[in-house]
Parts: C-alpha cells; structure tokens; sequence
C-alpha cells in the first residue's frame, strides 16, 4: 500500500480539477448562448430552453452547476426544479458576455478546452520531440485567443498605451505607417487603425486563415480603406525603413527564429522610429513556486506556445515564458542596441521599446 499525498496538495489538485469543470460550464454557457440570453432577464430552466432552442433538461443542470458555482443567482433554492429563477448578476455581465469589457474573460475558457483536448496528440509530441502548430490545434484556438485579447487592442492599447508613448501618438495622429506583425485575425491592427484614423497599417501573419479572417474584421469595423494584411513569414520580409511604428504583440514566444524576425522589424522601421514588442509579464527570473500569472503562462507554453514554436525546424523553441533577459538578448543578436522595458501598468503584459542604437 502506498502512501497517500499530502493533504494540501490533494486538495488543490481537486481545486484545479473542479476549475477546469467550470471552464467546460463556461465554455458550454457561450456556445449555447445562455449567458446572453440570461443578461438582463432571469429565467426558469424551461424559459431558458425555449429562448435558445435548447433542451430543458440539460438547461436545467447547467442552471443549477451556475448557481452553486457562484455565476448565476437563484430565487428561492426551495421552489421545484423548474419553477427556479435564475439570474446573471449584472457584475458579471462584463466578464461573461460584454466583447468589448476589458473584464470579458469567456474566451479563455474555449481556449483551455480547445489547448487541454489536445493533451492525447501533445503526449506523442512530447515523446517524440515533435510540434503542433497553431493549424494544427483547430479554428477554435485562433478564434478563443483572438477573442480572448480583442477588448485590450481595441481599448486599453489606443485609449492609453499608446498615448502614453508621446512620439509614437504624435506620429501616428499625423498619418503614421504602422507594420504589425504576427497580427493574428487583426484585432491589433483595426484598433490602431480605429484609434488614429489618420494612421495606415499593414498586419501580416503567416496564418492563412487568421488573415483572411482578419480582413473580415476589418471590413465589418469599416477600416479596411486603411488597414491591409497579408499572408508573410515575417523574417523574410523586405521593407526597409517604411515604417514609423513596427509591432509584435504577444507573438515573439512562439517564433521558431525570433532573431530573425526582429532583424526583419528593425529593418522596417524608418531612423527614429518604434519598434514595440509586447509579450506576457512572467516574472523577470526563474522562482519555484511562482504566482498565478507565471502558472497561467506555463499552462499556455505546455498546451500550446512551446509545442506551436516546435512544429517549425529549427526552432528556438522559447515557450511563452519568456522573460526579459531572453527577449533582451534576442533584441541584441537582431541588431538592436537598447532595450527599454516601458512603464506601462497591465497585470499579464510587459510592454519593451527595441532601438538600434
């Protein structure tokens, strides 16, 4: 007979597995459109059912899985199962349904059930040395993390970080060019282009569908007269001094060759212009244990970032976690003579401005 484990341990185990529940609850509620169809009117299991199309039963338990869990109110815990009024607090609605709420967190839960249903196929990567790219995980990856970071690039980046940056905002009021790699499905791009009307900007990623539906997302927001993104390998492009202001958000991590594609931005950007990398806020050095946003970054680097960065040969193979010394010595073998880590306050963002010299 072995040894049982720690009690403290056991029990956070069971913690963590119970969050990962609620995630799929979560996860279910959005696709389903419960949470919408709950804002701003309470409703019985078969009220619920009969607004979405879906059936009461299973309505019912999520109903009740919601109340326990805290995300929804409940009437009277007493009343029959189908005469329960349940409620989406309005605290709750910017986290569960708003888009555009900087709090909106639905997003990531699609995304862990998306990375965490690969755990079968990542094994044999781990086993074998192997990758998965981006492709390889689904259209729900891409859509969750674009999903996911939309409220920061259409908010907080054009409402305050960029103003924050004095020349940057100047330049960009006055006409600008801005290349923004790794764009994704281009939310960065449209909320620059949104915030500075007079600015130009071009996205570019080496997702096929990402960027397709990036130019969607432009066309519906009605900034497609001046955004323009292409399908590219972004070490590989050859634009030379084009730019005023040349982006990489939350990508540098996954890149197979970083260096190279930070050689690449450094080209683009004309003399005195930005380079801006942004990429997650781990902590500056290795501790064990860590806190949860260094937890959260390893769980993106084991599920989906490191095995994204090694389904490309050869790779650096860097994983999200990225700290700045790692980020610092790639500026510098790219070509870059300061690297400047920017006052900008975000609990899981760290914001560095690249110059050559």
């Amino acid at each position: 007979m072995t040894d049982s484990p720690p009690a403290p341990l056991a029990d956070r185990l069971v913690a963590a597995v119970t969050g990962a529940f609620e995630a799929a609850a979560v996860d279910l509620g959005d696709r389903l459109g419960w949470y919408r169809a709950l804002a701003g009117t309470p409703a019985t299991a078969p009220e619920l059912a009969a607004r979405t199309g879906t059936d009461p039963r299973y309505a019912r338990e999520w109903l009740e899985q919601q109340a326990v869990a805290g995300y929804l109110t409940v009437d009277d815990v007493h009343a029959e199962p189908d005469e329960r009024r349940y409620t989406l607090p309005d605290e709750h609605r910017a986290v569960l349904v708003d888009e555009l709420d900087p709090n909106y967190a639905t997003p990531m839960a699609r995304v862990a059930m998306t990375f965490t249903r690969n755990v079968p196929r990542l094994a044999e990567a781990y086993r074998t040395g192997g990758g998965q790219s981006w492709a390889e995980m689904g259209p729900e990856a891409r859509e969750g993390q674009a999903a996911a970071n939309r409220p920061f690039f259409t908010g907080a980046l054009v409402a305050d970080v960029l103003p924050g940056l004095p020349e940057v905002d100047a330049v960009l009021r006055a006409g600008g060019r801005v290349a923004d790699v790794g764009c994704g499905m281009g939310w960065s791009s449209i909320g620059m282009a949104t915030g500075y009307p007079a600015a130009r900007v071009d996205g570019f990623d080496i997702d096929d569908p990402s960027v397709e539906q990036a130019r969607r997302n432009a066309a519906e927001t009605g900034v497609d007269g001046r955004v323009r993104f292409s399908v590219a390998d972004a070490g590989r492009l050859t634009a030379t001094g084009e730019y005023d202001l040349v982006t990489a958000f939350e990508c540098v991590h996954d890149m197979p060759d970083p260096v190279a594609v930070l050689a690449a931005m450094r080209a683009m950007v004309r003399p005195g212009g930005t380079v801006l990398v942004v990429d997650e806020r781990v902590a500056e050095d290795f501790t064990a244990p860590g806190d949860i946003v260094e937890r959260l970054m390893y769980g993106y680097s084991l599920t989906c970032c490191l095995p994204d960065s090694m389904s490309t040969r050869p790779s650096v193979a860097t994983g999200t976690v990225m700290r700045p010394a790692t980020l610092a010595g790639y500026a510098r073998d790219a070509g870059f003579g300061r690297i400047e880590v920017l006052d900008v306050d975000h609990d899981f963002l760290r914001f560095y401005r690249l110059q050559a010299d």
